[in-house]
């Protein structure tokens, strides 16, 4: 959950998370829709079906692989997160590179090539901080300090370098260019897509959903039907060829949604009718919080409710 999302985003979700499936085992038995509603709201939804087929996976072989060649072997799980297993459940040396240690390092080392052409020269000086005896000897110590040193002290902006023990060996602050280090290039503009999305509600306050498929962006979550995601803005002749049936549309206002490599623009139509007879699934409206509904169509759906 932490990849790609803050603690302080994190914590309500982690502790319902394992309130709901508080062992390995018993999330690997949960059916996928359980996992995806529990996890809808944090995004990266890759993560959360990464996360079930990890749970199978251990479920099936009795238990988790205690070398890091093992666990990066399990869906989901790259470099970073076999490190930081190894290192802090099994205490296996190694150095898990998040963005705090890779922070930490560039700064040590005054690696002043800007990421992501850094990372290379960024790993060789953390296989060289792993080398240490410190590292050798408690590995789960040492990798949960670099995690708090890049958190707590070496802040990306305004380090606090002088109460931190490396002071005096940091070449980023002999050099006068810590603060700047990891240097970044250049983003790219966020290309910009359009959809249309439809709310339709029955006389028995049921809403039409639909699952978009398993794979892909917000693989397996819940949707209001809808077009696809094009460049191009949606001409009311060309999105009515989407309805999911015949009824008198009216126009529920527009959402935005940032993706991490493209912004997303939403017009939502509403509608109701007496009784649905459309492709998809109905739910009551009040029930709606406890589908695996993502941001962008949670978004949808407050637009829609107060048109």
């Amino acid at each position: 959950m932490l990849q790609q999302t803050t603690v302080v985003a994190v914590l309500p979700y982690y502790e319902s998370f394992l309130t709901r499936f508080p062992t390995v085992q018993a999330l690997a038995n949960a059916p996928d829709a359980d996992v995806m509603a529990a996890w809808a709201g944090l995004g990266y939804y890759a993560r959360a079906r990464n996360l079930l087929a990890c749970a199978r996976a251990v479920t099936a072989m009795g238990g988790f692989p205690r070398s890091i060649a093992g666990l990066q072997a399990l869906p989901g799980i790259g470099p970073y997160t076999a490190a930081a297993v190894a290192a802090i459940a099994f205490g296996i040396p190694a150095v898990p590179i998040d963005g705090n240690v890779e922070r930490v390092t560039a700064r040590l080392f005054a690696i002043a090539e800007p990421l992501p052409a850094a990372k290379p020269a960024i790993a060789a000086a953390a296989t060289r901080l792993g080398a240490q005896p410190l590292a050798q000897a408690q590995p789960s110590d040492f990798a949960q300090a670099l995690f708090d040193l890049g958190a707590t002290v070496c802040t990306p902006t305004s380090p606090a370098c002088g109460v931190c023990p490396w002071m005096a060996v940091c070449e980023g602050r002999r050099a006068g260019i810590a603060a700047g280090l990891p240097r970044k290039a250049a983003k790219a503009a966020r290309p910009v897509r359009h959809g249309v999305h439809f709310w339709l509600t029955d006389a028995q306050g049921g809403v039409l959903l639909r699952r978009r498929p398993p794979r892909g962006l917000l693989g397996g979550m819940t949707e209001l039907p809808g077009t696809p995601w094009r460049a191009t803005v949606w001409p009311e002749p060309e999105w009515r060829q989407h309805v999911p049936m015949q009824a008198t549309w009216r126009a529920a206002g527009q959402i935005r949604h940032g993706f991490t490599h493209f912004e997303l623009y939403l017009d939502v139509f509403a509608a109701s009718v007496t009784a649905i007879q459309a492709e998809g699934f109905v739910r009551a409206a009040a029930a709606l919080a406890a589908e695996a509904l993502p941001s962008v169509m949670r978004k949808c759906v407050a637009a829609a409710l107060i048109a």
